[in-house]
Formats: C-alpha cells, sequence, structure tokens
C-alpha cells in the first residue's frame, strides 16, 4: 500500500514520529512537507528529527503563512511519480492545498483521505463553501480530531465513511515524568502556546496574581499579544514573577516540562475559534505533569481525570484551581499519575499510527 501525506503541521519534528509508526506497519509513505510555516509565532522551519522508514519530501510552499490560500508548487509531478494508491490530505476541506491535492489524486485514480480539527459550524462565501462542497462530495474518508469536529461535517452534508482520531500523538519515551528530584523552586506555573486572545493567556495573569506566597509564571510562545501581556503583568505587579520565553525547536519541549510544576491552558470560546485538542495537554499529561484546562470545547474531554477543569473565562476560579495545586503537593503527585496514564491509554504515537492505517485498509477495502 502506498500513501501520499500532504501536511504543513509535520514541519514540528516531534510530529514526525508518527510517520515512522504508520510506515512500520507495512506502508510504503511519502510525506511532503513545506520548508517552513508561518504564523503568529513567527517562522518554523522545517525540522528532521523522525525519517526512518519512509520517504520526507520537501516542496515549495506559495502563500506560506495564508491559511485558506497556500499551496504546494511540484505537487503534481511528485504524485505523478509517487503512484500513490491513497492521498492523506491534512488539511481542512476549504483550503486551497485541499482542492490542489484532491484534484491531482483523482487524476492518478488514488482514494483520497482528509483530516480535519474544524469544530466549529461555520459558512464560507464562495469560493470556499463551494470548494468545501466539492471536497465533501469526493472524499473517500474523513478522520475527524475530535466528536465534536465529526458532529461538524455530518451537519454539513458529509455522508461518506468517517473515524474519530487524533491528528498525532505524543511519544511516550520523550516525555516522560521527571527521574530526579526536582531542585528547589517557587511553585512555578507553565503556559506553552501562542499568545493570542483567544488562549486567555490574560486570565492566567489574572489569576495567578491573585494567589499568595511564593509562585512564579513561565509563558513559553510568541504571538501578536506579548506586548500587551508583558504590560499587564507590570499592571497587576507581578512582573518580577513572570517569565517570557520565545518559541523554541520541539525537541526541547520535553525538557521544559520538568521546569513547572502544573501547565495552564485557560482557553476561551470565540465566534470563529474554540479549543480543538490542545497538544500541550497531552504532553504535559504524559511527563506527569498536572493540568488546569477551562471547559472550552475539546479541553475536558483530553484532560479526563489527569487535571482540573474550570469555567472558560473565570479567572477567580482559574486562581482557586492553581491555589489547590500550589497548597497540595499530594494532589499534584496524584493528578500527575492518573493523566500519564491517561495519556498512555489514548494518546500514544503508536495508538494513534495503528487507528490510521485501520483506516487506509478500510479504504484499500473498498
Amino acid at each position: 500500500m502506498r500513501v501520499l501525506m500532504i501536511s504543513k503541521a509535520l514541519v514540528v519534528g516531534i510530529y514526525q514520529r508518527k510517520l515512522e509508526e504508520i510506515a512500520r506497519l507495512n506502508v510504503d509513505l511519502m510525506a511532503v512537507v513545506p520548508p517552513s510555516w508561518r504564523d503568529e509565532r513567527g517562522e518554523s522551519m522545517l525540522e528532521r528529527i523522525y525519517t526512518d522508514g519512509y520517504e520526507l519530501k520537501v516542496l515549495p510552499l506559495v502563500n506560506n503563512g495564508d491559511f485558506h490560500l497556500h499551496y504546494y508548487r511540484g505537487l503534481d509531478a511528485v504524485m505523478r511519480q509517487f503512484q500513490p494508491d491513497i492521498v492523506h490530505i491534512d488539511e481542512e476541506p476549504y483550503n486551497l492545498a485541499t482542492w490542489q491535492t484532491l484534484f491531482f489524486a483523482k487524476r492518478c485514480r488514488a482514494k483520497t483521505v482528509l483530516f480535519s480539527w474544524q469544530n466549529i459550524l461555520r459558512r464560507y462565501p464562495p469560493p470556499f463553501g463551494w470548494g468545501e462542497a466539492w471536497t465533501l462530495r469526493s472524499l473517500d474518508y474523513l478522520i475527524a480530531g475530535t466528536d465534536s469536529a465529526a458532529d461538524v461535517w455530518r451537519a454539513k452534508g458529509y455522508r461518506g465513511k468517517l473515524a474519530v482520531i487524533p491528528q498525532f500523538g505524543t511519544d511516550s519515551a520523550l516525555f516522560q515524568p521527571a527521574q530526579a528530584d526536582v531542585p528547589e523552586r517557587p511553585f512555578t506555573i507553565g503556559y506553552f502556546g501562542r499568545l493570542v486572545e483567544e488562549k486567555g493567556v490574560h486570565l492566567l495573569l489574572d489569576a495567578a496574581a491573585r494567589l499568595p506566597g511564593d509562585w512564579q509564571l513561565l509563558i513559553l510562545g510568541g504571538g501578536p499579544m506579548q506586548t500587551a501581556l508583558a504590560e499587564r503583568a507590570s499592571h497587576l505587579g507581578i512582573a518580577q514573577r513572570v517569565t517570557f520565553l520565545p518559541q523554541v525547536v520541539s525537541m526541547q519541549m520535553p525538557s521544559l516540562y520538568y521546569q513547572i510544576d502544573v501547565l495552564a491552558l485557560p482557553s476561551l470560546t470565540r465566534s470563529n475559534w474554540k479549543e480543538q485538542f490542545g497538544r500541550v495537554l497531552v504532553e504535559a499529561m504524559m511527563s506527569g505533569v498536572p493540568v488546569v484546562g477551562s471547559d472550552s470545547a475539546a479541553i475536558p474531554g483530553v484532560v479526563g481525570e489527569g487535571g482540573l477543569i474550570v469555567p472558560e473565562g473565570n479567572a477567580a476560579a482559574l486562581a482557586d484551581a492553581l491555589g489547590k495545586l500550589q497548597q497540595d503537593a499530594e494532589l499534584r503527585r496524584a493528578l500527575g499519575q492518573k493523566g500519564r496514564t491517561r495519556a498512555l491509554a489514548q494518546f500514544t504515537q503508536e495508538q494513534v499510527a495503528t487507528a490510521t492505517v485501520r483506516v487506509y485498509q478500510e479504504v484499500m477495502s473498498e
């Protein structure tokens, strides 16, 4: 079985581990990736970390950073040369890259599988709505990242085969609980991600300012709100307790979880966005770090018993949950263990790869 996967997300090196696991399951795999991808945090360059057993093909990306209008130069030639049985499109149905890939796949008579995170029922103007409808009619199989994403595509009229599988798992060997005693430090809260309004980092600052005793906050990432967040910390009188770090390459992430006692993800639902999964939640849980998340969209379903859930937009409730963990080391330990157990049971790279290959096999059997 020959599978061609198209994914800009695979510029992140630790995500490539899934590809090695897919290749181990008797799949002749080629992954097409761009040399970089731009978003609010800046430009993420391609990392080559896990590259055994499959081919990682780099193609130039036109309109890099434009979520709806980017596409690949040279994709048609690559597809005609590789002659895949299945083309796996890791893009949303309303994107130009999806339409491009789907058109070339049909011309090669390949089956098509698409992965989607979209968990908001939105109607798009032409040509995006037209392209989305054509995509939904043309696919052989759709993989949704969550149940809510599956509900969206059923509501939009998709009637084909569908499975719910996360896009990527987490490497249980790479992300592990700290093996040595944690050095003496203040209670440390971490936030790792985009610095945008919908992630609720401003509420995290408000909540942290209410905590008693000795604590510190580590904020890792980039985005348009960074200056405003630094000013807010200063206004709250907590600037000396807050450290901002720039985005790092993916292989540096595991060590960062050893530097925090809890990870917070206080996401806020907006008309055009709600939390789709929260990859850092699973990384923290796999690392034995308890998490505090809002009840925005996918977060409660991901966290389960591995952390505490608070109402979104409620800084007082967030402060209360963080305070409980600040005061109770045994609760931190217990939640960390439960989170690790949950991540091992549901969110490993091996599990995601196995479920994905089952989809390929089902597609080929038809």
